[in-house]
């Protein structure tokens, strides 16, 4: 709770005016911050996708800069997320896996970190978060609220969010009512007896409150709130994690594409809600998404706000697994690259980013600097003249350089690991190696430890085994696969937690 007292008595000083901290005209730049959930690497227009139209993201890539090799805090959303907010890499971050908490939330960021939503207040930033938190529940240290956001809207329940039309949101500490739902649950199956062949029989999964409108006019009114200030909107959007809701209007071009697209009716009880024509929906999802986008962008542009305020877009991770759901060969998802969801090969965890600021990042550029989401607390405070306020002891390293066009040399290294799907650490060293061990957890491997090298450069596609012949290259790799992490006491990895204490 001190953490926010002092955001709120921050805010306080800037709006009486005491001068504390600089307000607007200070020039310093808004921030949007805008995150996708399970959106791939190929999912969007300017990444090649065919089928699904994204025409105002294509556009903010044809306004910004590109990137081709950026990566996701890890590889499922709350480790991501940690990443993000921390500047902490997944061998040093609290957060290392989904864990949800009763009787609602996710393993809460403790009360010590900071994150950028606090170093920003500190700068005369007013911070909202509109979306899926998953960090803490409000009644933990997670809380946004706690976190240097003095105004939160969404989900603050990853499992909550699994349903578009649930019975209510959170709107700060409160609950914000969905009159108009009856509650769609985000894991159900078709009723006993239904036809499967009967779009009727999937009509109890459509309700009349879709909640990611409700969280896009919340963060637009935020947007106008604070156009006489310096905002940071954090905006992480559900789209395109399933369930697989959308309002009928929405799926209404797709479904004149005419595709084969058998229906997902949730046999045996896997996945999340059924779908009379899931291609449809989950191309519609995305479009829908991209709609929210453009909303944003024609404020910021309306209130004359564009020339001041940095735009980011980006994903938390890969596509999901789910093929019924979410047809990735269909779409062609990922592309080239190999991995899902859950995964650390390429797939599940490079993901699209692009970056506007008009008048600083040049129109139409791309980049195939590498780069994670630990980056992104030293890039914000780099780009606002704060950089002397970067927290000691983080791993990210500021990409400024690259987005205002003056150059920089390829990252030493980037470090990952993900205690799920089995268990897994990945290190990528500069642009062309890296190594990856998998399967850590699983007791049927006879050699967990052993790591495979791919050369990026030759083999985007992770095909090609090449440890035998650079054992230089796997040597360093090994190296900091062991340098680069601490041991959790709340995410125990045992066979890595092992080679620290060595």
């Amino acid at each position: 709770m001190m953490k926010r007292f002092l955001s709120f008595s921050l805010v306080l000083l800037v709006s009486a005016g005491f001068g504390f901290v600089e307000a607007r005209d200070s020039g310093k730049p808004n921030i949007i911050f805008i995150l996708a959930d399970d959106l791939g690497f190929r999912e969007l227009g300017c990444y090649g996708q065919e089928k699904i139209k994204t025409p105002r993201i294509d556009q903010l890539a044809a306004e910004g800069m590109r990137f081709t090799r950026a990566y996701s805090g890890n590889a499922v959303c709350a480790p991501s997320r940690c990443v993000l907010m921390t500047g902490r890499h997944p061998g040093h971050a609290e957060v290392r896996n989904n864990r949800g908490v009763k009787p609602e939330g996710n393993h809460p960021i403790p009360d010590s970190e900071i994150t950028i939503a606090e170093l920003l207040v500190q700068e005369g930033y007013v911070c909202g978060a509109f979306g899926k938190w998953g960090l803490g529940n409000i009644w933990s240290e997670g809380d946004p609220n706690d976190q240097g956001f003095e105004k939160f809207f969404g989900y603050n329940c990853q499992s909550h969010a699994h349903s578009y039309y649930p019975a209510y949101l959170r709107d700060n500490d409160r609950e914000f009512l969905l009159q108009n739902n009856p509650p769609v649950p985000g894991h159900a199956s078709l009723a006993k007896g239904a036809d499967p062949l009967n779009p009727a029989s999937y009509n109890v999964f459509k309700g009349q409150d879709y909640s990611s409108d409700h969280i896009n006019d919340q963060a637009l009114a935020f947007i106008k709130k604070n156009k006489d200030q310096p905002f940071f909107l954090y905006y992480p959007s559900l789209i395109p994690h399933v369930a697989l809701h959308i309002p009928d209007e929405h799926l209404e071009p797709y479904l004149a594409q005419k595709w084969n697209d058998p229906p997902f009716t949730r046999e045996g009880g896997y996945g999340y809600t059924p779908h009379f024509t899931p291609r449809a929906a989950y191309a519609a999802m995305i479009t829908r998404l991209d709609t929210y986008v453009g909303k944003v962008l024609d404020l910021i542009e309306e209130l004359g706000l564009s020339e001041n305020t940095i735009v980011v877009f980006t994903s938390d991770n890969g596509t999901t697994h789910l093929k019924g759901e979410a047809d990735f060969e269909f779409f062609a998802s990922v592309g080239e690259l190999r991995g899902l969801k859950g995964e650390l090969y390429e797939g599940g965890i490079r993901v699209p980013q692009i970056v506007k600021w008009p008048g600083k990042v040049k129109p139409g550029t791309v980049t195939d600097f590498v780069t994670g989401f630990e980056d992104w607390m030293p890039t914000m405070l780099d780009l606002i003249g704060a950089e002397t306020k970067v927290p000691a002891g983080i791993d990210g390293v500021s990409i400024a350089p690259t987005l205002l066009g003056k150059g920089q040399g390829e990252r030493e290294f980037l470090y990952r690991e993900f205690l799920g799907y089995g268990g897994q650490q990945s290190v990528w060293m500069g642009n062309r190696w890296k190594g990856i061990r998998t399967n850590l957890l699983k007791k049927d491997n006879p050699d967990p430890l052993a790591i495979e090298l791919f050369d990026l450069d030759a083999d985007p596609s992770e095909s090609t085994n090449v440890a035998d012949q650079h054992p230089g290259v796997l040597n360093k790799i090994e190296g900091l696969m062991k340098s680069e992490r601490t041991i959790s006491e709340s995410f125990k990895f045992p066979p890595l937690d092992a080679l620290v204490s060595q």
